[in-house]
């Protein structure tokens, strides 16, 4: 069996993209699907190569049941539009930088995160790192929703 291989992007890869990967980690383990899946996440620009989650995320993360601290941040790779099934970027910004990067017959895979959340009526993560404690709950309920949509959309792809 193939494994469903995501991939959530954001700028730095502490903050939005690894709060994706561990909520989506655990929505699909919680569901007996994990071994169906290969997670991943990865920033579009390399601050923070090598560094854990941003401490808020994680203490967010961690009260809502989902743990961070060990994932660490990479750069994301070309290599990565082969590799990945589902590329998902958080904002517009880091869209833009992966459609200008990626090549054509890849494109299909790049999307939006929570273009899987449309009844919400946002299209953008927020980016949290300048903020309080509020922006990473708000990151938290907006990702969770995106999951539960991504989930949906495969199995009814026949994917799942």
């Amino acid at each position: 069996m193939q494994k469903i291989k995501v991939l959530f992007v954001c700028m730095g890869n502490i903050c939005r993209s690894p709060t994706a990967e561990g909520v989506f980690a655990k929505l699909i383990e919680d569901r007996y699907l994990a071994e169906r899946f290969k997670v991943d996440s990865a920033g579009t620009h390399a601050y923070h190569v090598g560094d854990a989650p941003d401490l808020r995320a994680q203490k967010a993360a961690r009260n809502r049941g989902v743990e961070l601290a060990k994932l660490r941040a990479r750069k994301f790779t070309r290599g990565d539009f082969e590799d990945f099934d589902h590329i998902l970027a958080m904002d517009e910004d880091n869209y833009s930088i992966l459609i200008e990067a990626c090549p054509d017959d890849h494109k299909n895979k790049v999307r939006l995160f929570l273009d899987y959340a449309p009844h919400l009526n946002v299209r953008e993560v927020p980016d949290p790192y300048y903020g309080g404690s509020y922006g990473f709950e708000r990151v938290l309920d907006l990702v969770e929703a995106a999951s539960e949509g991504l989930l949906n959309a495969l199995k009814a792809d026949g994917r799942l």
